[in-house]
């Protein structure tokens, strides 16, 4: 019985067998998929997601300031982290979902949001 027709009544397949298709000329070395960028990404993507920890975890130490009775780090600061995350998380999937100027720009986005940020908030 052949196995790769069972139960068909189609005539003229009978022992065909399936032919692998190149899109490459045969003999040839497989094309290699360049992937410009991935390193950038990743690292805007991981200050981006730093930034919103940062801005959540001072988030809650206002309100735990506020429950306990504490001044807690300030509505400004925490306002301005929050901002910061949110405007950084943004130019972030901008920077995902783009290709060439564009990704550039959102990466270089969340790079000054990030910059900025720590800036205002830490050294200044």
């Amino acid at each position: 019985m052949n196995w790769n027709n069972a139960g068909t009544d189609v005539p003229g397949i009978d022992g065909a067998d399936t032919v692998e298709l190149h899109a490459h000329a045969p003999g040839a070395a497989e094309p290699r998929r360049v992937r410009r960028g991935r390193w950038w990404r990743a690292l805007t993507g991981s200050l981006a997601a730093g930034l919103a920890v940062v801005a959540l975890v001072l988030l809650g130490a206002q309100i735990a300031g506020w429950l306990s009775g504490w001044a807690g780090p300030g509505g400004v600061p925490v306002a301005g982290h929050l901002i910061g995350a949110v405007l950084a998380l943004a130019a972030q999937r901008v920077a995902d979902r783009a290709r060439g100027p564009a990704a550039a720009a959102a990466a270089a986005g969340v790079l000054g949001v990030t910059g900025a940020v720590l800036w205002l908030f830490w050294w200044w």
